[in-house]
C-alpha cells in the first residue's frame, strides 16, 4: 500500500510555500492578538471524569466523505451541548477537506479549547494556526525527524499552546517521553497502512504510563464498550473520537454513554 502519510506530508510542503507568500509573520501576529485562547492541557487535567476530545472533520483518507451536509458550527454546538471537554478540528485541506477558518468560526460562538488537527512540519504553522484561534497543536512523531519535532514543540511552547505528541508504535512512544510538557496521544490507527487496533493503546501505555501529562487514546473507538475496554486496562480516561460520533445516528446518546464509563 502507498504510504498515505508520505503523500500528505509532501502535499503539505507544497501548500506551505504558497501560504508563506500570502501571510507574513507580521500579519499572523496581528491576528493572534484578537483571538481568545483557553488552556487545552489544563482543561483536560482538571476534568475529574472522562474527557472527550470530539473531532470535527468532513472527510478522511480511510473513510472518504463522512458528512455530505457538513456544518462545522452545528457539529460543534452538538458536541458542546453533550459534554465535550475539548474539540479537535481538522484543518488539513486536501485529504480531510478541513479549513483553519473552522476554528475561528467556532471560537467566535463558543468558549472551548480547540486542537488544530493537522500535519505540522514547519514552525511557521504554529503562528499560522494560532492566528485562527487554536489552543493546541499536534506533533505526529511518524511525520518528522527528531530535530523537526523538537523545533515545533519549542515553538508551540513559546506561543503558550498545548501540544499533543502523537505516537503509534513503541519506538515513537519512547521518543515522546522527552516532551515532558506535552499530552501524549496514542493513535490506534497505523498512519502508514490505516489499519486499526485498540490493543495499540494497551501495549504502548506500558511505555508511557510514567508521563506527567495527560494520555489520550485516539482513533477506532466505536462505542462505550471500546472506551471502557481501554479505561479498564489502562486507566486512560481521555479519548479523541471523530468518525464514530460523526457517523452515528444518535451522537448525543453515544457521548453520554462514553462519559459514563468510569461511573
Amino acid at each position: 500500500m502507498t504510504n498515505i502519510l508520505e503523500k500528505i506530508i509532501e502535499e503539505k510542503k507544497q501548500s506551505l510555500i504558497l501560504t508563506k507568500k500570502e501571510k507574513s509573520f507580521d500579519v499572523l501576529e496581528k491576528n493572534i492578538k484578537v483571538q481568545n485562547f483557553f488552556n487545552f492541557k489544563e482543561t483536560i487535567q482538571n476534568n475529574k471524569g472522562i474527557s472527550l476530545i470530539s473531532e470535527i472533520k468532513k472527510a478522511s483518507p480511510s473513510a472518504g466523505i463522512l458528512i455530505n451536509d457538513f456544518n462545522h458550527l452545528d457539529i460543534a454546538k452538538m458536541y458542546i451541548n453533550n459534554g465535550a471537554t475539548c474539540l479537535s478540528v481538522l484543518t488539513e485541506e486536501k485529504y480531510f477537506l478541513g479549513k483553519l477558518d473552522y476554528i475561528q468560526d467556532i471560537k467566535k460562538k463558543f468558549k472551548i479549547p480547540i486542537l488544530a488537527k493537522d500535519f505540522f512540519i514547519d514552525p511557521y504553522q504554529i503562528a499560522l494556526s494560532k492566528s485562527y484561534g487554536c489552543d493546541c497543536i499536534l506533533i505526529i512523531i511518524a511525520a518528522l525527524n527528531g530535530s523537526q519535532a523538537d523545533e515545533i514543540y519549542s515553538e508551540a511552547l513559546k506561543h503558550n499552546l498545548s501540544v499533543i505528541v502523537e505516537v503509534h508504535n513503541q519506538k515513537e512512544a519512547e521518543m515522546a517521553l522527552k516532551y515532558d510538557q506535552a499530552l501524549i496521544g496514542i493513535n490506534n490507527r497505523n498512519l502508514k497502512t490505516l489499519e486499526v487496533s485498540l490493543n495499540n493503546t494497551i501495549s504502548i501505555f506500558e511505555i508511557i504510563k510514567t508521563h506527567k501529562g495527560p494520555i489520550i487514546s485516539e482513533s477506532g473507538i466505536k462505542n462505550e464498550d471500546d472506551a471502557k475496554y481501554i479505561y479498564e486496562k489502562t486507566g486512560i480516561k481521555n479519548f479523541l473520537i471523530g468518525e464514530s460520533l460523526l457517523k452515528s445516528d444518535k451522537p448525543d446518546e453515544l457521548m453520554r454513554k462514553l462519559i459514563q464509563i468510569s461511573q
